[in-house]
């Protein structure tokens, strides 16, 4: 049973590592990839390392493995966030067919505009 619940999990987290790297070959521009590796590489690296606490079935290890997935998923969104952000502020473009850029409808409304008409 339990050589399967690791099973289980591990080709779960294979599952989304690869829908992962797909979503970066894939996906139009870099807002959308940063999105696409952040969740799905986060979930694939939450069961992969569930499915290690199982394997060895020791305490120190899964407390090991789920303070990692707690630092993933605290860490993960904020880092991608901030390079969203920044990619934005230096000029990197959106995809041709984005029909609402709020951040810029945000900006023109505070009177802050800097960024250039992309």
């Amino acid at each position: 049973m339990q050589q399967a619940v690791v099973v289980i999990f591990m080709l779960l987290g294979a599952f989304f590592m690869f829908i992962s790297g797909l979503g970066i070959i894939r996906l139009p521009d870099l807002y959308m990839r940063v999105s696409a590796a952040t969740k799905a590489s986060t979930l694939g690296a939450g069961f992969s390392l569930l499915s290690l606490a199982v394997h060895f079935d020791s305490f120190d290890i899964a407390m090991l493995s789920v303070a990692t997935i707690g630092f993933l998923v605290m860490t993960a969104p904020i880092a991608a966030h901030l390079i969203s952000q920044a990619a934005y502020h230096v000029g990197v473009e959106l995809w041709k067919y984005t029909i609402l850029d709020e951040l810029r409808v945000k900006r023109r409304e505070t009177g802050r505009e800097e960024v250039t008409d992309l």
